[in-house]
């Protein structure tokens, strides 16, 4: 890739910590998210920009993943690896960003501190996919302004340029 198209790439990424949408599993629960794991969200794509920085490969957030997989919960039932994934994920994501504050942790009963490979495979894969349907909708949503602008310049040139004949 050439040091401007890698420029204007990171570029797009870091506009994208604040810009790209949230994803969240079709069915309506998309509103209850807390504003708190929304922040967090921010947060963690700017910390996996950084790391992009150092030459790792920017991919879906856990907090992203969480929210992914609290809107599937509740729209949907989910196999035993997908419950533990969850749990796994929100158990990370919510004692790392917001149990100092709430004061509380996740309960021994459904804690999930590991993985198996296969688990994990699903996980780095769901992160993959989310960071794919961000960079789909900034790509859509920067082509559609590009066109738009386009097309109002087109418009502002017609109604500028005099009329050579009135019929």
């Amino acid at each position: 890739m050439t040091t401007e198209k890698q420029l204007e790439k990171d570029i797009s990424d870091i506009v994208g910590v604040f810009t790209d949408p949230i994803l969240v599993f079709p069915g309506g629960w998309g509103d209850t998210l807390p504003e708190w794991l929304k922040e967090t969200i921010t947060l963690e794509r700017l910390v996996m920009n950084m790391r992009a920085l150092k030459g790792e490969e920017i991919i879906g957030t856990d907090a992203e993943a969480c929210v992914y997989l609290y809107t599937v919960s509740l729209t949907q039932p989910m196999d035993s690896d997908w419950s533990e994934i969850y749990l796994y994920i929100a158990g990370k994501v919510y004692e790392k960003h917001h149990a100092k504050e709430s004061g509380a942790t996740m309960p021994q009963d459904i804690r999930v501190d590991q993985l198996s490979n296969y688990q994990m495979q699903h996980l780095d894969r769901l992160k993959e996919w989310i960071y794919r349907q961000r960079v789909k909708v900034r790509q859509e949503r920067d082509h559609a302004d590009r066109r738009e602008r386009k097309e109002a310049d087109l418009a502002e040139k017609i109604a500028l340029q005099p009329a050579l004949f009135d019929l």
